[in-house]
């Protein structure tokens, strides 16, 4: 099993989405978490609402600092946007995703920004099987 951390600044939105969909493709197979580097009090309604349309809620779900512990946890961390703020850990692997930042965006760039995050995440789910033969 691998553990992967999805990291953005707010984690209201990017990493939010990253995590859920993550868990949704990996199933049992591997354990996904979100935070962010100054992480906002709730997740972004419009990430909400594109995520409604997959049939996962998000309403629940808290914001998280990112502190070292997480980064020592994870296997591979990927990054949103949080440059320089992410902690480094030797031998943890390092993936940044250029995404769009979905706040305050419509609903049509924000299911975008799902649908690209989605596609990079059934890639690093096979990826991840291909590397644990799982």
């Amino acid at each position: 099993m691998s553990h992967v951390l999805f990291v953005c600044l707010h984690n209201a939105g990017r990493s939010q989405m990253s995590e859920a969909l993550f868990s949704r493709a990996a199933g049992d197979a591997h354990e996904g978490r979100s935070a962010g580097t100054t992480p906002a009090e709730r997740v972004h309604p419009e990430v909400i609402e594109v995520m409604d349309e997959l049939g996962i809620d998000l309403r629940d779900r808290t914001p998280q600092k990112l502190t070292r512990e997480m980064a020592e946890w994870a296997d591979v961390v990927v990054t949103m946007g949080c440059g320089d703020e992410c902690p480094f850990v030797p031998g943890v692997r390092y993936v940044d995703w250029e995404l769009e930042d979905p706040a305050g965006q419509d609903v049509d760039r924000v299911r975008a920004t799902r649908d690209a995050i989605d596609r990079r995440i059934h890639a690093l789910v096979e990826e991840l099987a291909g590397a644990t033969g799982s």
